[in-house]
């Protein structure tokens, strides 16, 4: 891995991260050392898994934690940042809110996030919906897209909703 790698990753990630709203940490230096453990992770595993996390070495075991994690939005919501502390919230980038630490909320059971009442009208339809478990997306369609339109998550981090 090369300092051009961990640049060009933190220029495309910044980039994606802007045009969906949010925003990376702006202490560049702490970012190119989270840049650094995702390209270890990707070379290791073939997929940027968090840094900061224990990866099980299979995609299909680590698709929560697979950048940008399931827990992202969560955790910048109720701690400002992300558990890693590559994304934070505008009020953590202007230096209005201290960095703390978030806890690990992989092992916690996933609630369901849709009313039973509004998941019956998905499953009335004949079209099946797909969720996004990194933003929350919802498609209406055959099969995922095979790119988030919003978040950039890979078709596998799709979920069936209804």
């Amino acid at each position: 891995m090369s300092d051009n790698d961990a640049q060009g990753l933190y220029q495309r990630l910044k980039k994606e991260a802007e045009a969906a709203g949010y925003l990376l940490n702006p202490d560049v230096d702490f970012v190119m050392d989270l840049m650094a453990g995702l390209l270890t992770n990707k070379d290791r595993y073939g997929y940027l898994a968090c840094p900061c996390r224990l990866a099980e070495g299979q995609r299909s075991e680590d698709l929560d934690i697979i950048c940008p994690c399931n827990y992202r939005d969560p955790d910048l919501a109720e701690f400002g940042a992300c558990y890693c502390a590559l994304y934070v919230s505008d009020a953590m980038a202007r230096g209005e809110q201290k960095l703390t630490p978030v806890p690990e909320r992989r092992n916690e059971q996933s609630a369901d996030t849709a009313p039973a009442a509004k998941k019956q009208l998905f499953a009335e339809s004949s079209t099946p919906v797909h969720r996004c478990q990194v933003c929350g997306y919802l498609c209406a369609r055959d099969k995922p897209p095979l790119k988030c339109p919003i978040c950039k998550a890979d078709q596998d981090r799709f979920e069936r909703f209804a």
